[in-house]
């Protein structure tokens, strides 16, 4: 686990092949990332029901959305908490965190932007509402203002691993770089 964690770390600030592959593979985990998180969130329903609902579209359906939608900050948490051990609480609180980190930790590796906190939780913070839009007019799904909470909450906890990653990679590269030290 200390040579993977050491060579994350290092894909940060070299430009060899070592790095160039590291970078690659988490390309493609990354790419795979997105694709599970549309599955699990988006397209969870079976095929046919994704065709049944896609053939009920109307105006009439989007508005039916808007009426089932949560706008109301920690309503469907506290709903949670309420019923602890019953309506899969922790499973929907939990998960809606963990799906997340991976976003969080992959995402400043991938695009340096993102290593900085507010550029990371800003790009969360609009891939996640693109979803629950999604959610609202295609009835894919239910919007949820708690969903965008708990899910941002989850890439920033991906962030805090990364964070942890680079200053661990800054240190290893101090040392490296210090006076009298054979790298």
């Amino acid at each position: 686990m200390k040579k993977i964690w050491n060579q994350l770390g290092h894909s940060l600030f070299a430009e060899d092949e070592s790095s160039r592959k590291t970078k690659h593979i988490l390309r493609t985990v990354f790419f795979f990332y997105i694709l599970v998180l549309l599955k699990v969130i988006v397209f969870k329903y079976p095929l046919a029901r994704l065709e049944a609902i896609t053939a009920s579209w109307t105006k009439e359906v989007v508005w039916e959305g808007l009426g089932t939608a949560n706008f109301t900050l920690f309503k469907t948490i506290r709903m949670y908490i309420r019923y602890w051990g019953k309506l899969n609480s922790f499973e929907n609180l939990f998960g809606n965190v963990l799906a997340f980190v991976p976003l969080g930790f992959l995402l400043p590796f991938l695009q340096k932007e993102s290593r900085r906190f507010w550029i990371l939780f800003l790009d969360a913070f609009v891939l996640v509402c693109c979803i629950e839009l999604f959610q609202l007019f295609t009835a894919f799904g239910a919007f949820d203002v708690d969903d965008i909470l708990l899910n941002c909450v989850g890439a920033l906890l991906g962030y805090a691993v990364f964070s942890r990653c680079l200053r661990d990679a800054r240190r290893t590269q101090e040392k490296q770089d210090a006076p009298g030290t054979v790298g």
